[in-house]
């Protein structure tokens, strides 16, 4: 039998703990709530409403979120995942500011770790568009995740397109996704992947009747 180690996760996280957490690493950097929610271009309203679990950021506006906070997407999972940048960061496209990187202790890099199906961390995002985390531990750089798309969702809240730092990898593994990046639109079936720069506009939708299934990796 392998030795392994095994890394349970939280199995959903609602709108309720994502603002928690949201709001944990916003004042674990000295922002308040008025500075990042100017930064995303967002009313300092809206940002209180997600932290306060009254309204489901999607997909796109939690990215902006972590990336203004300077750490992955990983880490709204909890506070083991948001090692603070270190001096010699990568850096990011486009001149962007450096990027986190993870201390040795704090990655899933150099063991073997397993996660269940039924253990792994599940967000709950806008238009009801739900983010498996495929990874059983944060790995330096990279966020692994399956998402769902019900027929008729976004990647954003108002259907408008967004940029990001990074880069994003796709493959659908079922029904049928719509990809715009800048003015190109990209119609996925099942077995197609798709790639492009974060900081080109993008959004997502499923445009179809049936659920869309796609696994993306994500590099910071």
């Amino acid at each position: 039998m392998a030795d392994f180690t095994q890394n349970p996760a939280p199995p959903r996280f609602d709108e309720r703990r994502i603002g928690e957490r949201i709001r944990e690493l916003r004042t674990a950097r000295g922002l308040s709530l008025r500075e990042l929610s100017g930064r995303l271009e967002i009313s300092a309203s809206a940002l209180s409403q997600i932290e306060r679990g009254r309204m489901r950021p999607s997909v796109t506006r939690l990215y902006q979120i972590m990336g203004e906070l300077n750490v992955p997407m990983a880490a709204v999972f909890g506070p083991e995942e948001s090692a603070p940048a270190a001096p010699d960061a990568y850096t990011t496209p486009m001149g962007e500011a450096p990027g986190p990187r993870w201390e040795p202790g704090d990655t899933a890099v150099g063991r073997v770790a397993v996660t269940r199906r039924d253990e792994a961390a599940t967000l709950e995002l806008g238009h009801g568009v739900r983010y498996r985390r495929l990874t059983p531990g944060p790995v330096p750089g990279m966020n692994y995740f399956e998402s769902v798309y019900p027929p008729g969702s976004y990647s954003s809240q108002n259907a408008e397109y967004v940029r990001h730092r990074g880069h994003e990898i796709g493959n659908v593994v079922s029904g049928v996704l719509t990809v715009d990046v800048g003015f190109d639109t990209y119609e996925l079936r099942p077995g197609d992947s798709i790639t492009y720069p974060s900081t080109t506009p993008h959004r997502i939708s499923n445009q179809g009747d049936s659920d869309a299934v796609a696994v993306w990796l994500n590099l910071d």
